[in-house]
């Protein structure tokens, strides 16, 4: 049963929020020493951060890239992180586009997301994986397709399970999650309806930059 609509001030309100609600979950906090918390770039870090204090868990950044389709950037084709793909049904081959563009496109948006989690982290290690619970962390879903790919990655990486936590997102959306075997636990604090945007949750939903990631990641 998701929770009624609520509005939160930034996304540090909403990450306490989204962590008192994971942290009362009993049989999730028997096992609070496994658990890593993963904030998907850049919107999700300022909540995951949030989360992990509630949590008393360790925190990492994982970075989720749109495929932008040629000459439509903004159009997405799918998505990409760590190394894992998700495609968006046959939308490739409905715009023409070829075998060598989808690969060109796809070596390009890795190269970026590369970069941006070396430079978030400063030089530590990606923490490992294997074994452990997985908070996927964001500042809200709206189609679900960068969750998704980032639930995709991780349990490529070996989480032993993974969970889905947002502050706000649509009702059906959620229970796609829900219902999805890859998914262990769906947690979210607000489900406006009708629910337009991300943003609606938000009085201040201005864009997080490198910067503040950094910070939050660095934080103690």
């Amino acid at each position: 049963m998701w929770r009624r609509s609520e509005v939160f001030a930034n996304r540090s309100e909403a990450g306490a929020a989204l962590g008192r609600l994971l942290s009362a979950d009993a049989q999730l906090m028997k096992s609070a020493d496994r658990i890593v918390v993963l904030g998907l770039a850049r919107g999700g870090v300022p909540v995951a951060r949030e989360v992990a204090s509630a949590l008393g868990a360790r925190l990492d950044v994982l970075v989720v890239r749109k495929l932008g389709a040629p000459n439509h950037p903004e159009y997405a084709m799918g998505a990409i992180a760590a190394g894992e793909i998700v495609v968006n049904d046959d939308v490739p081959r409905r715009l023409g586009v070829s075998e060598e563009q989808f690969r060109e496109i796809v070596e390009r948006e890795d190269r970026i997301r590369v970069d941006r989690e070396s430079r978030y982290r400063q030089g530590r290690e990606p923490l490992a994986l294997s074994g452990k619970i997985v908070a996927l962390v964001d500042d809200g879903l709206a189609t679900g397709s960068t969750m998704e790919v980032a639930l995709k990655a991780v349990r490529a990486a070996g989480a032993d399970s993974a969970i889905v936590a947002v502050p706000t997102g649509p009702r059906d959306v959620l229970d796609r999650f829900t219902d999805d075997d890859a998914v262990d636990k769906v947690f979210c604090v607000s489900t406006p309806e009708p629910f337009y945007a991300v943003g609606g949750s938000y009085d201040d939903f201005r864009q997080v930059d490198d910067d503040e990631v950094t910070r939050c990641l660095s934080s103690p």
